[in-house]
């Protein structure tokens, strides 16, 4: 089953803790009266540490996460790299989560494999970092990789994301050759798969190709559908071509716009 989006990803992934969490929420950190010691299994370890979050006891969450990890938990291995990534509960560290996303990539993932989630969100994570390099570490900018673990996760997992920050590097030939047929091709699986972000650009590439109505339409349903935090750059993009337009085509772009969805052909 295709997984949508990174977004649908995380969300998988917590998804799974929160319901390991209302089984049973621990007391408080390796208190021996509570079950739960260093020694406690991964998935007790992990349990307890995703209610230690969630109660706001981040300190004691990372120690959790940490004694699990060392016992080879995938979910709590994901969750130490988010907090070092973010700097959620611990000092901001993009290398040490570099580190771990790394041994989650290396491990791999069985098909079907409740791990999943982790794993994908483990390579774009990678790509993220390999797109911009960490400053002051050994870890540079390397283009061709992340491209490599875009497609990945786009192509095997077709996660929406990857799809559209593939079809990002196709276009500006970051990583690679210029591949504008490719760029369209994901572009548009990643906007049935939910992304208004892809739908926009999608939009962008038609209506620079000459396909002023069409793709100046696909930019106003992408603006018109997408998420707060996308509206900034997406209108400035529909912004742009439609003050390129004639007014023909503008009006032909707004009718057009009402009947183009995300999830749909």
């Amino acid at each position: 089953m295709l997984i949508r989006g990174y977004r649908s990803l995380t969300f998988l992934a917590l998804g799974v803790a929160l319901t390991l969490a209302a089984q049973g929420r621990a007391a408080h950190a390796f208190d021996p009266n509570a079950g739960v010691t260093k020694e406690s299994g991964p998935f007790a370890l992990f349990k307890f540490g995703f209610s230690a979050y969630k109660d706001g006891r981040k300190d004691e969450a990372v120690e959790a996460y940490r004694y699990a990890a060392e016992k080879g938990h995938t979910g709590s291995r994901w969750a130490l790299a988010n907090m070092y990534a973010y700097g959620d509960g611990v000092a901001e560290n993009d290398l040490e989560a570099f580190k771990i996303y790394s041994e989650i990539a290396e491990k791999g993932v069985e098909p079907g494999s409740e791990d999943t989630g982790y794993f994908v969100n483990a390579l774009i994570s990678l790509a993220g970092y390999y797109r911009r390099g960490i400053p002051d570490s050994p870890v540079k900018s390397d283009l061709s990789q992340a491209r490599q673990l875009y497609f990945q996760a786009a192509s095997t997992f077709g996660v929406a994301e990857a799809q559209f920050q593939l079809a990002k590097m196709l276009l500006a030939g970051d990583g690679g050759s210029v591949n504008v047929q490719q760029a369209k091709k994901w572009l548009n699986r990643a906007r049935k798969n939910g992304h208004a972000g892809a739908m926009g650009v999608f939009g962008n590439v038609i209506f620079q190709e000459g396909q002023t109505a069409r793709g100046l339409a696909y930019m106003t349903a992408a603006l018109d559908q997408c998420s707060p935090k996308d509206r900034p750059w997406l209108q400035s993009l529909q912004e742009q071509a439609f003050s390129l337009a004639n007014e023909d085509d503008r009006r032909t772009a707004v009718a057009m716009s009402h009947s183009i969805h995300l999830d749909s052909d």
